[in-house]
């Protein structure tokens, strides 16, 4: 099994200040790759809050300078947000400097907020964003390229930094949708999936999405790599758990209300969190996910691996406020206790 952190650089209020995020995000994949995690992961949002990377390829391209070995991924690039001929050149760029280390995960997006900054109807960002997919693969495999669609014509055009990958990096489709799905397969891609903060009901569902749109192509469900997105933490202090609960409840209502296409901002900037009737307690979270002493986590996460059957986890770290340090060192304990432990479980299995 893989595992991975997933940097979301939240700023929960301005109590942080903006450069201290992007600090503690770049500090935590250095810690990742010396804790033995095999990927880290960055976000895509902007104009507000709720995510400080507008970038994740700037991301990746820092952190290839001060990492060797550490997969760096992008979760997600929004592609409707978006010129895709500029940002072949990116990928081309950002897999040069990492040294062939980049995972290249992309999106429709979903935060209304984002796409009227750009002038982009987000009611057509799933068409945008398949036929700029089309447009990086065609970028991706062809030194020379042209496109004729709905949204973008392109004549003859080549890429002058081209990957290290060959013919491409992985690439990630982060989707909860059969259609997508059916397209990954199709196209031997891989997914990117979440839970949110539901438990083994919802991700057996999940499960049966993707087994339904592997076998609508005529795959098997093990010819896609899928990662799983999740919440988890591993402690024995009741109030350090609490307020991991705390900054995770408050992200998922910050999500909800994007997806909502509500706006919670007093200032035009940052976003507060306000209970919703999907809120769930701190105990229902705890009994949801892989949360708990450090057994409970392990027990917890080989259930969800029986039931989803994931290639990776990919461990939410920063979020919102939580210490810096107190992050830090969950890092290290996963390194040193639980990553080892699970695969050693499941080594196990295998037998």
């Amino acid at each position: 099994m893989e595992f991975a952190t997933f940097m979301l650089a939240t700023q929960r209020g301005y109590h942080q200040s903006s450069d201290s995020v992007i600090h503690d995000a770049i500090e935590q994949t250095i810690l990742s790759e010396q804790a033995g995690f095999n990927t880290a992961w960055f976000a895509e949002h902007h104009f507000n809050n709720y995510c400080l990377v507008p970038s994740p390829l700037m991301m990746v391209a820092h952190c290839a300078g001060v990492t060797t070995t550490i997969r760096l991924g992008t979760a997600v690039c929004v592609l409707p947000l978006y010129q895709p001929q500029r940002l072949l050149a990116e990928i081309g760029f950002a897999d040069v400097v990492a040294s062939g280390r980049l995972e290249l995960g992309v999106g429709s997006g979903y935060q209304q907020f984002e796409f009227e900054r750009f002038g982009v109807n987000i009611d057509e960002a799933p068409a945008i964003f398949s036929e700029y997919l089309d447009i990086l693969l065609k970028g991706l495999n062809q030194n020379v390229f042209s496109h004729n669609g709905h949204f973008m014509q392109l004549p003859p055009t080549a890429i002058s930094v081209r990957t290290i990958q060959k013919p491409a990096p992985p690439i990630w489709i982060a989707t909860a949708s059969t259609r997508s799905m059916r397209r990954a397969y199709r196209e031997g891609h891989n997914l990117f999936v979440t839970a949110l903060h539901d438990g083994l009901e919802i991700l057996g569902a999940v499960r049966g999405t993707i087994q339904k749109a592997a076998a609508s192509e005529g795959k098997s469900p093990s010819d896609a790599k899928v990662s799983l997105l999740r919440c988890c933490y591993a402690s024995d202090d009741g109030a350090e758990i609490d307020r991991y609960l705390d900054n995770a409840r408050f992200q998922r209502r910050l999500s909800e209300a994007l997806y909502q296409r509500r706006q919670q901002s007093q200032d035009g900037y940052m976003l507060q969190a306000t209970p919703t009737q999907q809120d769930l307690s701190f105990e229902t979270m705890l009994h949801n996910l892989p949360i708990g002493s450090i057994n409970r986590v392990i027990d917890r996460l080989l259930q969800e691996i029986e039931v989803l059957k994931p290639d990776q986890i990919a461990i939410q770290t920063q979020l919102g406020d939580l210490d810096q340090n107190t992050m830090l060192r969950q890092i290290e304990l996963w390194g040193e206790k639980i990553i080892p432990a699970v695969n050693k479980s499941l080594g196990h299995l295998e037998v």
